[in-house]
């Protein structure tokens, strides 16, 4: 497998594992997390923008997961993509010795 497949796969991968232990936080959390990213956003208070008694949905949930892990794995890609090309060449150090 080329390293770009790789990395966008290892990043896809670490951002849905990421995401879903984020939901489980806030799953079995919510006002510890919720006043964790009230201060981490300076104080905004992201109380009023809930809408509706549903904090979760699963439909939600895997549709932002699909949308974060496809987006991941192209970054990741072209990443591996760029690592690739700018490492094949030689260094000027190696060229002069």
């Amino acid at each position: 497998m080329s390293t770009a497949l790789r990395a966008g796969t290892a990043l896809a991968a670490t951002v849905a594992l990421g995401y879903t232990a984020c939901t489980l936080v806030f799953l079995l959390w919510p006002e510890i997390a919720v006043n964790f990213v009230d201060a981490l956003f300076h104080g905004l208070e992201f109380r009023k923008l809930q809408n509706g008694a549903a904090l979760f949905e699963f439909g939600r949930f895997f549709y932002v997961l699909v949308v974060l892990a496809v987006w991941a794995f192209w970054l990741g890609a072209l990443f591996g993509w760029l690592f690739d090309r700018l490492g094949s060449r030689p260094s000027l150090a190696l060229r002069r010795s």
